[in-house]
């Protein structure tokens, strides 16, 4: 059984520190890209897996890289020279009880069926060249993961590692978070259709001064002149900045694309909506994590959670689970302020048997009060754990 602590939180609140940080990188980054694509592909492996044999199968696809290409943007058009270069690595099961996944097909289809639906400007079939190499699983971890399954018992961890969760958000991250979404939101791309997918948002609190500061790609067909481009960029500025304001309850100073120079000609416009098209690149695991931000003052993990396995991976399960706990223990228990979640496996051990779940929590109550539901919560959790998969094949659960 998994020994579950319980303790009070006796540090500073980081929302209440004199200075804070947040960054959130979205849709259309590079870094994320790569992210949702192995995603995706491991999504689709379940789904085949799950048709052929009845049940999900090993598999690790969890490596992604982006090759940044070389385009020529310019108002009312441009065009990419070089394609932006896709690979997709890792490890599954390609054949069994004489079926064979003919995984180059699976991965370019699912890679530009996500690109068609996510990069409105970039073309899967012209602008993206897309490689991959799927190859099997180590015997040893194969094995290990088809241990449970031929006994029909709870999922075996494939590796010793731990995630970490926290909740509620905070203003700073709220404001992050929500920038983001609004201007990556099919209301505002109706809107503005010049609004491309790769933004950024990077956001700084000093005491209580909130500032975001925001890259956005332009996409330079929409854009007639330098002129409508500072005209489009003030009306997008002050539409963001009375959202974000109306959503936190306070001002937010709000700055988007600074280095723009209208005396030198220069400003951020793309082809296709993504940076990635003139040379910058992107990996698995260094952007958002799986609440979708990155937060260097609150827990965080290193994991990638993108593309592993749903069933047995403890660092794409754990860390989903430990936001899940914390963000259960703060809707639920009303006097629990705030908590956070850490929780570590042992390789070889069911997944809901962990070495430790430590729950830390903010409150003026007592702690001696508050164990006994918050280890319901817990223990309901660990109960539900073998089933978290089911969330991340239908989409639930982000990983970015």
């Amino acid at each position: 059984m998994a020994s579950i602590v319980i303790t009070p939180m006796t540090f500073e609140p980081v929302y209440e520190q004199d200075a804070e940080i947040v960054e959130r990188k979205g849709t259309g980054h590079p870094d994320t890209i790569c992210d949702y694509l192995a995603e995706n592909l491991s999504r689709q492996l379940c789904r085949w897996y799950l048709k052929e044999f009845g049940a999900v199968m090993h598999h690790n696809v969890d490596k992604a890289l982006l090759v940044g290409g070389v385009a020529k943007a310019d108002f009312g058009g441009g065009e990419v020279i070089e394609p932006i270069e896709i690979y997709l690595v890792g490890r599954a099961i390609l054949e069994k009880d004489g079926k064979r996944l003919e995984a180059h097909e699976l991965v370019v289809e699912s890679a530009k069926d996500w690109i068609r639906k996510n990069l409105r400007n970039l073309d899967p079939e012209n602008h993206v060249r897309i490689y991959t190499k799927i190859k099997p699983g180590s015997k040893d971890l194969v094995e290990l993961f088809e241990r449970f399954q031929k006994k029909g018992e709870v999922p075996l961890a494939n590796d010793t590692s731990f995630g970490v969760g926290f909740a509620p958000l905070d203003q700073l991250e709220r404001a992050v978070l929500e920038a983001e979404r609004f201007l990556n939101s099919e209301n505002i791309k109706e809107e503005h259709p010049e609004i491309g997918e790769d933004i950024k948002v990077m956001g700084v609190r000093i005491k209580d001064r909130l500032r975001l500061t925001v890259a956005l790609a332009f996409v330079g067909k929409y854009i007639k002149s330098i002129d409508e481009y500072f005209s489009k960029k003030e009306e997008i500025h002050r539409k963001l900045k009375e959202y974000i304001s109306g959503i936190i309850g306070k001002e937010v100073e709000l700055f988007i694309n600074t280095a723009d120079s209208r005396e030198e000609g220069s400003v951020y416009i793309t082809v296709t909506g993504t940076s990635a098209e003139q040379g910058d690149d992107g990996q698995v695991g260094r952007g958002n994590r799986v609440n979708g931000l990155i937060t260097p003052y609150r827990p965080m993990s290193l994991e990638a959670a993108a593309g592993k396995n749903p069933i047995s991976h403890i660092g794409k399960i754990y860390n989903t689970v430990a936001n899940l706990i914390a963000q259960r223990v703060v809707r639920e228990i009303e006097e629990i302020e705030e908590s956070y979640c850490y929780i570590v496996s042992q390789i070889g051990k069911p997944i809901n048997e962990p070495q430790v779940l430590d729950v830390k929590v903010r409150s003026k109550k007592g702690i001696h009060l508050l164990k006994e539901p918050i280890e319901k919560i817990v223990k309901e959790e660990l109960e539900r754990m073998p089933t978290t998969w089911e969330g991340f094949l239908k989409g639930i659960y982000t990983v970015a």
